[in-house]
């Protein structure tokens, strides 16, 4: 994995290149402790900044940045974002 912990536009770069806008990720572990944030949460990058930092709109409707090199987090796969949105379509028709 690239070392983003160094800042400045290159790192920002290649953080946006590894994760994208939209990119679905699945929380392991942050380098600190926050309450309401599990292991298994997931989230999708909705930006990045200098530090480099991931921004992020968690499923709890939190908005805690990830820090790549400090916390701990996957990207979901291609097959495992499209179960999601089957689940939560499946969700949405038990609705009405």
């Amino acid at each position: 994995m690239p070392d983003f912990r160094l800042g400045g536009r290159e790192a920002r770069e290649r953080l946006a290149n590894r994760y994208p806008v939209g990119t679905r990720i699945e929380l392991q572990s942050l380098c600190n402790d926050e309450p309401g944030m599990s292991t298994g949460l997931c989230d999708t990058v909705t930006g990045h900044d200098d530090q480099p930092s991931l921004l992020m709109a968690w499923d709890n409707h939190r908005s805690l940045s990830l820090l790549p090199g400090e916390d701990s987090f996957r990207i979901l796969a291609p097959e495992e974002v499209m179960e999601e949105q089957t689940e939560s379509q499946d969700e949405g028709m038990a609705l009405t």
